[in-house]
């Protein structure tokens, strides 16, 4: 049996303070007997004023909430699922990457958001993620102490096939953290986030972005972690705070050895249009 501990966070306007919240995360998990920390999407800033967010968008290399969290990582001897910050990638477009950080503090794997959310939603909300962001191309997997950890972000969450590939790399636990407006949080995000756990018969962890922001957008919450039967383990609801959940790593095994899907899985041909 493993312990872990989830972050549910209302990310600011103001990195530092963000680092803040995050290195405090740190320290309560590590006091209260967590392998590893897992925290939202965005962490580090949510700003959608491009005009004010533009001088806190730096490398990785300059970014200070990277640099905190590592520190942090490192003094409490503490695995960090750093859900994404965005930073500027080489070729001066921003990326929304996540970062898996060792106990000492050491980033082990990167994962840069492949699907990016551009929609209009009915309750009058318009994102265009694709306008400041460039999306990744390579899935990820990285070894931890609390299994083979596929990474995923937000709105990757309702694209099966790279679940599906990250768990035929040999993923047992899947990451999906995110900052889920609450019209599309309400309709799907429970039934989605257990599907994909069903689908690959793994534990999932989703680590959200919850309340009422400074730049005036409102997330959904319900950090949720689900087990490989599909039940849900973990749910924070709306309040920001840290959460800890007990997973068994041989429960994967487990149900998948009762329900054998991965083991079915099958190529699918070229679809005929009669």
């Amino acid at each position: 049996m493993t312990a872990i501990a989830v972050l549910q966070m209302t990310a600011g306007i103001d990195p530092a303070a963000n680092a803040d919240v995050l290195e405090q995360a740190v320290a309560d998990a590590a006091a209260r007997g967590a392998t590893m920390l897992f925290t939202p999407e965005m962490s580090g800033l949510i700003d959608r004023d491009r005009t004010r967010a533009a001088p806190h968008l730096v490398a990785e290399d300059q970014d200070p909430v990277l640099a905190r969290v590592r520190a942090a990582a490192a003094s409490h001897g503490l695995w960090v699922h750093l859900g994404s910050l965005a930073v500027r990638a080489a070729d001066g477009r921003l990326a929304n990457r996540g970062y898996v950080i060792d106990d000492r503090g050491e980033v082990r794997a990167r994962y840069d958001k492949m699907h990016l959310f551009d929609v209009d939603l009915p309750s009058g909300e318009s994102w265009r993620e694709s306008a400041s962001y460039a999306c990744g191309e390579q899935a990820v997997v990285v070894d931890t102490p609390v299994g083979r950890l596929g990474l995923a972000i937000c709105y990757d969450l309702r694209f099966p096939a790279l679940f599906a590939a990250l768990t035929e790399a040999g993923a047992t636990l899947l990451s999906v953290p995110a900052a889920f407006t609450r019209p599309t949080g309400a309709a799907h995000w429970h039934i989605l986030l257990r599907a994909r756990a069903i689908e690959a018969g793994v534990h999932l962890v989703a680590a959200a972005q919850t309340g009422e922001h400074q730049d005036s957008r409102a997330t959904y919450g319900h950090s949720l972690v689900v087990g490989p039967w599909g039940e849900v383990l973990l749910d924070m609801g709306e309040a920001a705070g840290l959460g800890l959940a007990t997973i068994d790593p041989a429960e994967v095994a487990a149900v998948r050895a009762r329900l054998p899907a991965i083991r079915h899985r099958r190529a699918i041909p070229p679809v005929v249009i009669a």
